[in-house]
Parts: structure tokens; C-alpha cells; sequence
């Protein structure tokens, strides 16, 4: 009942405006469709501003990325020119590195040449050291001779060329060892003299005990001194090591004989390397 009393007023309107004449209903149709105008504009003004909203703020939104795309582009050339340096100065360093290894082997050539050269000098001389302070190099050299090596002693003092003492001057704050070098006309001779030294527990001159050894310049005594604690390793592992002249260590290993002339072509090699890193 409600319902239909609602629908009335509606029936009634319709059923009025049906009942109209035409020129009324003509009035009608043209004030209600003068109001759906006005609606449709102003709901095209509404879609409008909105729309220009969107379009404000697209606008701006497209700013936001071209700024951020610039950054990105200036960050990009950034980290271009960055990288660009960075491998200029790789490669500076390389060269760099490069002519330092250069010249650590051009020193190291140099040094080697100039103590094969010391060491070709002094290649027929035998150093006698803790000499007592006498005159007569030589005389003491043949006493020594006599004393120690009565069957070869006359033989080789016949083929001294020179004797003197070493060092030159002595500094009296320190207690400096005396030695006398003697040099041979052949290599022969010394190694004669340092294989028979070899062979007696003991040389002496004038029942004081002295030592006869190879004449080798400074650098080769100290790689020889290089080779001892790895000497001692390999000795213990019964490897029969030697110490060949100059400066060279020679050792029995897997079966065969190995010969190196310092410790870093020792380290380099392999298998051999393996022993180093136990020395």
C-alpha cells in the first residue's frame, strides 16, 4: 500500500504531462532537456579542471623524471670518467710495476756480474784466516805448508804469485780478524790445498789453530750463508746436499741430482718447492 503511495505522485506527474497539450508538452520537454544541459556542462567543467589536474600534475611528474634522468646521466658520465681514470692509473701501474721489475733485474744482473767478476779475480786465491800478527805473508803460508802438508808443501809454495795481508787497516775500538790472502798461478793448486784441509781434523801454524779457506767476494759469502738453514734441513732428510762453488746448492731429489742457484728458482720449481716451505 506504501509503495503504491509512492508511485503515485510519479503516475501522476507522467499521466499529467501525457494529458498535456502538445504545445505544454512541447514547453516541458524543451525546460527539462535545457536542465540536462546544464548539467552536462557542468559536469564537463568538473571532467575539465579534473583533467587539467592530471594533465598539471603529469607535467610535473615528467620534470621529476627528466631531472632524475639528468642526475642519472651526469652520475653515469661520472662513473665513466671514474672508471676511465681508475684504468688510466691501472695502467700507469702496471708500467710502473713493470719498469720496477725491470730494474730490481738489472740490479740483479749487475750485482751477479759484479761479484762472478770479484769472484773470477779471486778464483786461484786461498784466504788464510786468524793469522797471528807476524811479518812475511808468504813466509807464513810455506811454514803452514811444511807443518800441515809435508808431501805437497814445496810444490805448491813454488806456485805462490803473491801474498798480503786483509784488511788493510785495522780499527783498534774493534777486534777485527787478520787474514792473509795468497794467490796461486792455477785454480788447481787451491782446490789441492782445500781438499787436503778438508781431509785433516785440524790446520795449524806453529801449533796455533787456523783455518784455510776459498777467497770469495762479500755477496758470494753471504748466499752461501743464505743456503745454510736450508742445508740443514735437507742434510737432516738425507738428501746429501753440497755447496758447489760459487754459491750453489746441489741435492739429491726423487732419484736425480738438482742444482739451484738461489732460493727463489728453489721456491719456483716443483716439487722441490715443497721441501723449501719446510725449510
Amino acid at each position: 500500500m506504501k509503495e503504491q503511495g509512492k508511485n503515485a505522485p510519479d503516475q501522476t506527474n507522467e499521466e499529467e504531462i501525457g494529458s498535456l497539450p502538445e504545445k505544454e508538452f512541447r514547453v516541458i520537454i524543451v525546460k527539462m532537456i535545457e536542465k540536462l544541459g546544464n548539467r552536462m556542462e557542468k559536469i564537463q567543467e568538473t571532467f575539465n579542471k579534473e583533467l587539467q589536474e592530471l594533465k598539471s600534475k603529469q607535467t610535473m611528474m615528467n620534470k621529476k623524471i627528466n631531472e632524475i634522468k639528468n642526475s642519472l646521466e651526469g652520475i653515469n658520465s661520472r662513473l665513466t670518467d671514474t672508471e676511465e681514470w681508475i684504468g688510466e692509473l691501472e695502467d700507469k701501474l702496471v708500467e710502473i710495476t713493470t719498469a720496477e721489475q725491470n730494474k730490481e733485474k738489472r740490479m740483479t744482473r749487475i750485482e751477479d756480474s759484479h761479484r762472478d767478476l770479484w769472484d773470477n779475480i779471486k778464483h786461484t786465491n786461498i784466504r788464510i784466516i786468524v793469522v797471528p800478527d807476524e811479518k812475511g805473508t808468504g813466509k807464513i803460508f810455506e811454514e803452514i805448508m811444511v807443518e800441515n802438508f809435508r808431501n805437497m808443501g814445496k810444490d805448491i809454495v813454488n806456485q805462490v804469485q803473491g801474498a798480503q795481508r786483509v784488511p788493510y787497516r785495522i780499527n783498534p775500538r774493534r777486534n777485527t780478524p787478520k787474514h792473509i790472502l795468497i794467490k796461486l798461478s792455477k785454480i788447481k793448486y787451491k782446490e789441492q790445498i782445500l781438499k787436503a784441509a778438508k781431509g785433516k781434523q785440524q790446520i795449524t801454524y806453529k801449533g796455533i789453530p787456523v783455518k784455510l779457506t776459498a777467497d770469495l767476494s762479500a755477496e758470494t759469502l753471504q748466499a752461501r750463508r743464505d743456503w745454510q738453514d736450508i742445508f740443514k734441513v735437507m742434510k737432516e732428510k738425507n738428501l746429501q746436499p753440497r755447496l758447489l762453488y760459487t754459491a750453489r746448492i746441489s741435492f739429491r731429489f726423487d732419484g736425480q741430482i738438482k742444482t739451484f742457484t738461489d732460493k727463489q728458482k728453489l721456491k719456483n720449481s716443483a716439487p722441490p718447492n715443497q721441501l723449501y716451505k719446510q725449510c
